[in-house]
C-alpha cells in the first residue's frame, strides 16, 4: 500500500504536464532564441546546476536514459549530441534556461514563479518538499 507522501508525489506528476502547458505559453511570449548549442545540458562546463523536484524526477525517469550515458555532475545523460532526448519530460530548469541574453532575467522570474506553484502543488497533495540535483536522483535509478 502506497504511503500519503508516494500518492502525494503521483498526484504532483500528473499534474506536471499542465503545468509545463503553462509554462510553455509564458516562454513563447516571451519568444527566446535556442541555437540547439547544447550548453544548457552541459552543466559543469558553463557553471550551473540543475534542481529538480522528486515528481520532475519521477516523470522524468519514466523513460530510462542511455545505458552508457554518464551520470554526473558534468551534464545531462539525456543529451544526445546537442539535442535532449526528454524534450517533453523535461523539468522546469530545463524549459526555462535559454542562452539567448535578450532573455536575461525573464528565465529566472519564470523559474521562481512557477518552482511556487510546483511547491503550492506538493502542499495542496500532502506531497514532501523534495528538491535537489538532478544527479542525485539519477544516482538512486542507477
Amino acid at each position: 500500500m502506497p504511503n500519503q507522501n508516494d500518492t502525494g508525489v503521483q498526484r504532483v506528476v500528473q499534474q506536471l504536464p499542465e503545468l509545463y502547458v503553462q509554462l510553455g505559453a509564458e516562454i513563447a511570449a516571451a519568444a527566446p532564441v535556442c541555437d540547439l548549442s547544447g550548453r544548457c545540458c552541459r552543466f559543469r562546463e558553463y557553471g550551473h546546476t540543475l534542481f529538480i523536484s522528486r515528481p520532475e524526477a519521477e516523470l522524468l525517469l519514466q523513460e530510462p536514459f542511455p545505458a552508457d550515458a554518464p551520470v554526473d555532475d558534468a551534464g545531462c545523460p539525456y543529451q544526445v549530441g546537442n539535442i535532449c532526448t526528454a524534450r517533453e519530460r523535461r523539468p522546469l530548469g530545463c524549459r526555462v534556461y535559454f542562452c539567448d541574453p535578450g532573455y536575461a532575467g525573464v528565465g529566472e522570474q519564470l523559474s521562481e514563479r512557477y518552482i511556487k506553484r510546483l511547491k503550492e502543488l506538493h502542499d495542496e497533495t500532502g506531497a514532501d518538499w523534495e528538491y535537489r540535483p538532478l544527479v542525485r536522483f539519477l544516482r538512486e535509478e542507477k
